[in-house]
């Protein structure tokens, strides 16, 4: 049998699947219902529409969002934290809101376990990492006593200054695994992020400890099912840094996996920008239950070293993205007279009225089929019938609130979402010096490629680009990814202190402390490489950005700081509007990454087409509150070259182009559909 290099993305709605045939170099995308009550179910049976057996794939990646629902819908673990004594506080005071002081609705975020759950510890290191107090050994072994007695699943130790120096964190473990056992589970907040900032490392910690059993259940009964069914490779699983690590590591650091299932179509955006020769994009991913904007920007995705969830934060490497309440299943509804869409969702089940699972309640692929813009019989490749008759009673009953017949509720559905839509891609965009009609927008997800073109209406950008198989494209993405270790040390110096051989000492430690978490990851070592940068900050300033470093040999160059600084100001420039070059800088943690080549799928190119003739069919759609004779056509027929003007719609499996008028389509040579307003 054809070995095959194999991707699986858990949606909400779907899961989907993305074979790559080695021998023959091609891709094959595949999916199957969400299974809410065993999420083993439908990957399985997303898999088995597409390869044969398991005993055939010979690398698998995975995307998970357990991690991500357990925190969202707070249903994790019940988690003991140890903090040091005089510092039991720390994790509810948190930090000021500094960019919501005005905001007379600020709610501060609700901690994941209460002050009762908090223990103090005796035991004390100067900031400098020097022993002033030993550990209370007797206070851990009370706590560890507490946590079996009163049923909590996971302890968080949360120590002051343990990014400088770990040893009562790593004792303390040690202590709780001979009271609790080797399985229970225990985060430590010098491992989950080694960086300063008590509260910051802390809350990264206790994330960790919430979600971790959580996913390490499901990642444990996911392995011994493929297992079972052949499986004889190791299951990768997606991180939130947009690389790869085996299922075995992701248990170990479950924090890195908590924003796995949005990313991989953020990596398949910087491959397409690639191979399209088109270095910035906007990328947006529109399932059933939310729409996802992250950006490409000079071919690489946009990654930051912190990220903030439910107002909680976390300190890791994860590609930025913005999330809002807004897909195909959000449900529409009125608030003081007015229409508003989501953050709602209807789910999988009961799922849009139109699935004729029991819902009732108008979503927006419900008032996308009353608009004609989804195929009823032939929904999802066929996996599904939609039922016209119960979308237009959900769709009817709100407009008769609003005064509206069907139809204007429809559109004015897909318009409310629309706006919120645009308003997210302006958050990352806009709101941050960057003008979004200087990029590409590149739609994906079940719902992405219907609403992408009104979105680019919206905000002026000229071109949208549709992947090959949109649907499934976040699975794709995570084909053309590799391993990723990041690693970061606290290093404070203003730069006239810096030792620049000291500086290039620490980054040959990261160096080598990545290369040998790579080779445990089982890459060759012709395939191993690394990156180096740093937190710099101007002096006396609270937050930094994190500026590449040009050279990480021994010694550093003599103009480093000279080129770092200027670097530096150019970045602060970009990103605030001014800079003052000259200024005293300061340095703050180093930043080492290590990537693994593993192999990965190569972009297939499609033959060129055998004829002029487009072969399609005509349907009554709606645009702009009027009926048009609109083209239909099957994504399958087109081949590249092949160019046709909207209104439009394009079928395919796992999503619906819709293209309105005053548009035109081009079929390019890796499949992608590229639409382009007539009148630029």
């Amino acid at each position: 049998m054809s070995p095959y290099r194999v991707s699986m993305d858990i949606g909400g709605t779907f899961t989907d699947v993305v074979a790559y045939d080695e021998s023959s170099g091609v891709f094959h995308a595949g999916k199957s219902s969400t299974t809410p009550q065993d999420l083993t179910e439908g990957v399985l049976a997303a898999l088995g529409s597409l390869v044969q057996s398991p005993a055939d794939i010979a690398f698998m990646v995975h995307g998970t969002t357990q991690g991500l629902n357990a925190l969202l819908e707070r249903r994790g673990v019940k988690v003991l934290l140890l903090a040091s004594q005089g510092a039991g506080d720390t994790y509810h005071v948190a930090r000021g809101p500094r960019t919501r002081l005005y905001d007379l609705h600020f709610r501060k975020p609700e901690p994941l376990l209460p002050l009762r759950d908090i223990v103090e510890v005796g035991g004390r290191f100067t900031a400098e990492g020097v022993e002033l107090r030993a550990l209370d050994e007797a206070a851990v072994r009370a706590a560890a006593r507490r946590a079996k007695e009163e049923g909590f699943g996971a302890v968080a130790v949360g120590y002051l200054f343990s990014y400088k120096n770990p040893a009562h964190e790593l004792r303390t473990r040690e202590i709780l695994r001979e009271e609790l056992g080797e399985d229970f589970t225990i985060s430590l907040s010098h491992e989950a992020a080694k960086e300063w900032r008590e509260y910051e490392r802390t809350s990264s910690a206790a994330i960790e400890a919430y979600t971790g059993p959580v996913v390490r259940r499901y990642l444990s009964r996911l392995e011994a099912s493929l297992e079972e069914q052949g499986l004889t490779v190791p299951l990768h699983v997606m991180q939130s840094s947009g690389g790869i690590l085996s299922a075995e590591s992701a248990q170990r650091r479950p924090l890195q996996t908590l924003l796995s299932g949005p990313v991989g179509g953020t990596m398949g955006g910087a491959e397409l920008a690639k191979a399209l020769g088109r270095p910035n994009l906007i990328c947006v991913d529109m399932g059933g239950t939310s729409f996802d904007v992250s950006l490409v920007v000079d071919g690489e995705p946009v990654v930051s070293p912190e990220a903030t969830l439910e107002g909680l934060p976390m300190l890791m490497s994860v590609v930025d993205i913005h999330t809002i309440g807004a897909g195909g299943g959000s449900i529409a509804w009125i608030e003081a007279g007015g229409l508003r869409v989501g953050p709602q969702s209807a789910g999988a089940d009961p799922g849009p009225a139109c699935y004729g699972r029991g819902g009732t309640q108008p979503t927006v692929t419900d008032a996308n089929l009353v608009l004609g813009r989804v195929d009823a019989e032939w929904f999802a490749g066929g996996h599904m019938t939609l039922d016209l008759g119960r979308a237009k009673t959900a769709v009817a009953g709100l407009g008769e609130q609003l005064g509206l017949d069907v139809v204007q509720t429809a559109e004015g559905i897909c318009d409310v979402a629309n706006a919120k839509m645009a308003q997210a891609i302006r958050t990352i965009t806009v709101s941050r010096g960057i003008e979004p009609r200087e990029f590409a927008l590149v739609a994906f997800g079940g719902a992405g490629p219907m609403h992408a073109v009104f979105l680019a209406e919206e905000l002026g950008i000229s071109d949208v680009i549709v992947p090959r198989f949109p649907g499934a494209f976040s699975a794709w993405g995570m084909l053309q990814t590799e391993i990723r270790k990041d690693f970061s040390e606290p290093y404070f110096f203003v730069d006239e202190d810096l030792d620049r051989a000291d500086m290039a000492a620490q980054f040959a430690h990261l160096e080598q402390e990545g290369l040998t978490g790579l080779a445990g990851e089982g890459v060759p070592e012709g395939s191993r490489r690394t990156t180096h940068a740093v937190d710099i900050r101007y002096a006396a300033q609270e937050y930094t950005l994190t500026v590449p470093v040009l050279r990480a040999d021994e010694p550093l160059g003599e103009d480093f700081l000279e080129v770092v600084a200027r670097r530096f100001a150019e970045m602060h420039e970009s990103r605030y509007g001014h800079a003052n070059l000259g200024a005293p800088i300061e340095f703050v943690t180093l930043r080492t990454t290590a990537f693994g080549d593993l192999g990965r799928a190569e972009t297939e190119r499609i033959d060129a087409r055998a004829t002029e003739e487009l072969p399609h069919e005509t349907r009554s759609v709606v645009f702009e509150r009027a009926e048009r004779e609109t083209l239909l056509v099957r994504r399958d027929d087109l081949a590249p070259g092949h160019t046709f003007d909207g209104p439009a719609i394009v079928l395919e499996s796992t999503a619906t182009t819709v293209v309105p008028p005053g548009h035109q389509v081009t079929a390019d040579e890796i499949g992608s559909l590229v639409v382009r307003s007539k009148e630029q």
